[in-house]
């Protein structure tokens, strides 16, 4: 631990903070440099190191650790093991980089921090008991560590790639119809999340079905769109954030770049260098078998890295029957562009026009242009979620639209111009008495004077008034008769109001002073802003290097040496003052530092001897015996 923490304590800060970057430790219990070391050294955190380490970085710690069991190890030692266990040319050429990228670990220390040269080579005991009985168990054994990689064998490409191109075109087009489909869910009816996690029932029956998915599609259809920041959680409840709504007016090409970029960040950085170096056929099976030959101690981040690649690939189209295809590469090697051409290639035209039918139902050719699709649902209710998508006219649905603004010429307008049949004599008829019957029933803010109730419903139609009052769907309203053209709710307007409209009554929504107010039921979340992150990392240097300075900081820091070799019962070479000027070495184990002065044994002599610390000129780790 002493060469590590003398390691730690000449790196300037920004080295520093890259190597720990590669490390993950406990940072809240480091005080100081000391702390730092021990805390890397802890088998948790060494055996993280050890599982990101690929096969030739694995199999030169190894050689490294079992050549400088009890023997002084140079940087040309290490070649020479390599050689001597039979590794190939290129492994024992590379031994330099590879030990510079183990010494920018924390997992080697190199005299002068150079791994060139005859520079002494030391792997912390913590380090090597935690590699080398693993060796020949659950790790390959180190004569297999340096062996060359199994010949790969070029695959028989007998696949019919248009086919599989168009079935992952399908896939992928069925996922960003369905999470669009999503958002104009929640954009209409936020989600209610459940206390121990997930969507409450009712509402994942109700996406479900609007996205045409089984039940149990619904999580995963609803993470993908929480990680691309397409839903956002509000409290207790998701919504459709400013930037899915963004998102749904896109053309199915851009809305699926998204969707893969967002994968593809989820995909570990080694996976993804590794996949985008394969130029052959891609296949799970040899992908698994490439990924764990290269990462012998992977474990767990290896397994949900190679199981989001594959499993999360199908539904993006990035996939087909559970094996890559080349999109993946692309995607992986960060050619999202290219990817989503190739894949956009085979998707259905988008159309602008649609067929207006006499039973007031609408049916589109073919996947509508998003911006004609958001304009139509607006006024209409979605029937048919296929290709040809279909919708239907009511006069409640009309009504939602002019509660939200519109005005009939506006739709008569609109539906002139995509129509491929003109406007049919029913729909013209029933978009003018929509309008004409539209605010029969309006919908207030109670006054102070009218408390408890927080609503009020106004109508002159006195039978149509009744009806609402007794009408068994809105008994959760809790109405009552205020006077002969008025009814109370306890609810807010907003709840009043959407009730009613949902109940198919031409219902308005009015202020103080009788004019008529949009209502837009679309609940849109705004994307928050990320606050400034604080660095874990950068927090503990502030603490750790502010107590290596000042006064006194190198009696400290001898005491701390000093300290961790009594602890750890080992022997030093302890450099000492002498009256007349000179110095004098001893062989010396710790037994504890007090009250400025060293308790050790003389191993030479085998006496003990105390030292004031102010004696002593410097510690180094024992000669090689």
């Amino acid at each position: 631990m002493l060469e590590l923490a003398a390691r730690l304590r000449t790196l300037r800060r920004g080295a520093l903070a890259t190597a720990l970057s590669t490390r993950e430790f406990d940072r809240t219990s480091v005080k100081d440099l000391f702390d730092l070391a021990e805390a890397l050294l802890t088998p948790d955190s060494v055996d993280q190191a050890l599982s990101r380490l690929d096969r030739p970085h694995l199999a030169v710690l190894a050689a490294a650790s079992e050549a400088s069991n009890g023997a002084r190890l140079t940087v040309q030692g290490v070649a020479s093991e390599l050689a001597r266990l039979g590794a190939s040319d290129r492994l024992v050429a590379a031994h330099a980089a590879l030990l510079t990228d183990l010494v920018d670990r924390l997992l080697v220390v190199v005299d002068d921090g150079e791994a060139d040269g005859d520079g002494r080579v030391h792997v912390p005991t913590a380090v090597a008991a935690r590699i080398l009985p693993r060796l020949a168990h659950d790790l390959p054994s180190l004569d297999q560590l340096v062996a060359l990689p199994p010949p790969v064998l070029e695959p028989v490409d007998g696949v019919d790639h248009t086919l599989l191109a168009r079935r992952a075109a399908e896939a992928a087009y069925a996922t960003i119809a369905a999470t669009a489909e999503l958002i104009s869910a929640l954009g209409i009816q936020p989600a209610r999340e459940l206390a121990k996690g997930g969507l409450s029932l009712p509402d994942s029956k109700r996406i479900a079905e609007a996205t045409g998915l089984p039940l149990e599609e619904v999580p995963p259809l609803v993470h993908r769109a929480v990680e691309a920041g397409l839903v956002i959680r509000d409290g207790a409840y998701w919504l459709e954030s400013d930037h899915g709504a963004e998102w749904a007016l896109d053309g199915a090409e851009a809305r699926w770049r998204l969707l893969a970029e967002q994968w593809r960040e989820r995909i570990p950085p080694t996976l993804r260098e590794l996949v985008g170096r394969r130029s052959e056929t891609l296949s799970a099976a040899a992908l698994r078998d490439d990924v764990t030959w290269l990462y012998p101690a992977g474990g767990r981040w290896l397994e949900e890295g190679l199981d989001r690649l594959v499993g999360e690939a199908e539904a993006l189209g990035l996939a087909v029957s559970g094996e890559p295809i080349e999109a993946t590469r692309l995607v992986l090697a960060g050619d999202v562009g290219a990817a989503s051409a190739q894949l956009s290639a085979h998707f259905p035209r988008q159309v602008d026009r649609v067929y207006l039918q006499h039973d007031l139902s609408i049916v589109a050719p073919g996947p509508l242009e998003p911006s004609i699709d958001a304009r139509l649902r607006a006024f209409a209710d979605v029937e048919g979620r296929d290709l040809a998508s279909s919708y239907r006219v009511s006069a409640a649905s009309v009504n939602r639209a002019l509660a939200a603004g519109e005005s009939a010429a506006a739709l008569r307008e609109f539906l002139g111009s995509i129509s491929l049949t003109g406007i049919p004599q029913p729909l013209e008829y029933l978009l003018s008495e929509a309008s004409r019957r539209f605010g029969a029933v309006r919908v207030s803010t109670a006054p102070a004077s009218a408390t408890p109730a927080r609503a009020i419903v106004r109508s002159a139609d006195s039978a149509l008034l009744h009806t609402i009052e007794v009408d068994q769907s809105l008994t959760s309203l809790a109405l009552r008769r205020a006077d002969d053209e008025h009814l109370h709710s306890r609810f807010p307007p907003d709840v009043v109001f959407w009730a009613l409209s949902d109940a198919k009554y031409p219902v308005a929504a009015e202020d103080p002073s009788g004019q008529i107010i949009r209502l837009n039921r679309h609940h849109l979340a705004a994307t928050p802003a990320v606050p400034p992150r604080v660095d874990p990392t950068e927090e503990m240097l502030d603490r750790v290097l502010t107590e290596d300075e000042g006064p006194g900081t190198e009696l400290a820091w001898l005491a701390r040496q000093l300290e961790a070799a009594a602890r750890a019962k080992e022997t030093l070479t302890v450099t000492v003052r002498m009256p007349g000027g000179q110095t004098a070495d001893y062989l010396l184990a710790p037994a504890s530092v007090a009250n400025g002065r060293l308790r050790a044994r003389d191993r030479k002599s085998d006496i003990e001897r105390t030292l004031p610390l102010s004696a002593i000129a410097g510690v180094g780790p024992a000669p090689d015996e």
